[in-house]
Formats: structure tokens, C-alpha cells, sequence
């Protein structure tokens, strides 16, 4: 990524990743890209923000945005996006009313699910399934979803809970309605689990356009 941003200098740049880049390591992994950055001339800002607040899921992901100083100075006027005033989503937003009876777990991977939950607890560990209801708010959706789907289970009366479709979890990731998935469920559930949270990252988006648009105002002004 350094390599890019040297060769292409863009005056803005935007990075995601997971919640625990800031304090691994002891945070010296995040000092070492923060170093990186301000060395190749950039002001960067940074925080942990959650998807909760556009999307039924629990996600925290952590976003960097960086501006060249040649361009902003050091002090751009840049925030991070405030949360919608407005109440969270919750999972029935986003669950489909009819669903083939293949995502609906069987008996055997049910059972498995239930016992390793149950192995875990009596030695205190937090290792289990998620079951969850149209009024709750999911956890993260990973990339491993395509395994069991056990971090996300949707409950269901008089039978064993289901995973997701992929259409739902596009949902879950703030995909619009006519999205089109043109590949098998595995790899859905790989690449969904793999993306980011589309309205949250637009909402970031949206506020580092606003610096460059001043500037570019600025630029035309003098021009």
C-alpha cells in the first residue's frame, strides 16, 4: 500500500481494516504504518467505527484517511462521520420471507454446534454458535460464514435454525436490493464476509470529499 501511494500520490486516500490493527502487536504494527504514512508526506486521521448504526450487525473495522500536506497543509478539516441519529437497523430489514430448506441446518451439524457450544462453556470459554431473532443485531459476518454459518443463525419456530442466504448477507452488508450475486454460494459467503459495510464506508467517503472539494474550489478560484 506504501509502495502505491508513493508511486501514485493521491491527495486522499482512505484504509479499512480489523478493529485490533490499532493495538497489535502492542500497537507497534500501527506505529509502523502511521510512521510510513507522515513519512511519505501524509496527514492522517484515524478511528475505530462500528456498522451497527447503518447495518443489523455488531462490525468494528478500523479506517484511516489520509491527506497529502503539499495540498492540505497539516491541518485539514477533516472528521469522522457521526452516527445516524436515527434507531439501528434490525435483522428483519434484512431477512428474506421464504427460504429454501437447504439453508436450514440438519440435524447432525446442529447437534455438533450445540455440543461444541457446550464443551466451551464448561471450560469458560465464549466459543459457540449465534442464534438470532428478526428484533436482534447479528455479530460480524466473516468469511468463514460458508463453513457452518454458526456466528449467525437465524432462529426459526418448530426447527433447526438457518444460515443466510447470500442475498441477506449482501443486505447485512449494506448492499442494495437488485445486487446481483453472479457466483456460488461459497465464494458469496467468502466475499461478503471479506467486504465492508457499503453505507458506512460512504459516509466516510463523504467526508474526506469535502476537503478536496474546498481545495479544488480553491484551486479553480486562483486559476
Amino acid at each position: 500500500v506504501a509502495e502505491i501511494i508513493e508511486q501514485k500520490r493521491p491527495r486522499a486516500f482512505l484504509l479499512e481494516n480489523v478493529k485490533h490493527l490499532r493495538n497489535h502487536d502492542a500497537g507497534n504494527t500501527f506505529r509502523i504504518i502511521e510512521g510510513t504514512l507522515k513519512e511519505l508526506g501524509y496527514t492522517i486521521f484515524y478511528d475505530v467505527l462500528d456498522a451497527i448504526h447503518y447495518v443489523p450487525q455488531h462490525r468494528e473495522r478500523f479506517f484511516i484517511v489520509g491527506f497529502d500536506k503539499k495540498i492540505f497543509g497539516e491541518y485539514p478539516k477533516f472528521s469522522f462521520p457521526r452516527p445516524p441519529k436515527k434507531e439501528s437497523p434490525k435483522l428483519g430489514s434484512i431477512l428474506e420471507k421464504k427460504v429454501g430448506s437447504n439453508y436450514i441446518l440438519s440435524d447432525k451439524l446442529w447437534q455438533y454446534l450445540q455440543d461444541y457450544a457446550e464443551k466451551h462453556r464448561r471450560k469458560g470459554n465464549g466459543f459457540g454458535y449465534g442464534l438470532f431473532g428478526p428484533n436482534d443485531t447479528a455479530r460480524t459476518l466473516s468469511a468463514r460464514y460458508f463453513k457452518d454459518g454458526s456466528e449467525i443463525l437465524i432462529k426459526l419456530p418448530k426447527s433447526n435454525p438457518r444460515r443466510l442466504t447470500p442475498s441477506e448477507c449482501a443486505r447485512l452488508m449494506g448492499f442494495p436490493q437488485n445486487f446481483k450475486i453472479p457466483v456460488s454460494d461459497t465464494q458469496a459467503y467468502r466475499q461478503f464476509g471479506n467486504s465492508v459495510v457499503v453505507p458506512l464506508v460512504a459516509a466516510v467517503a463523504r467526508q474526506l470529499v469535502k476537503p478536496l472539494k474546498s481545495v479544488l474550489q480553491t484551486i479553480k478560484s486562483a486559476a
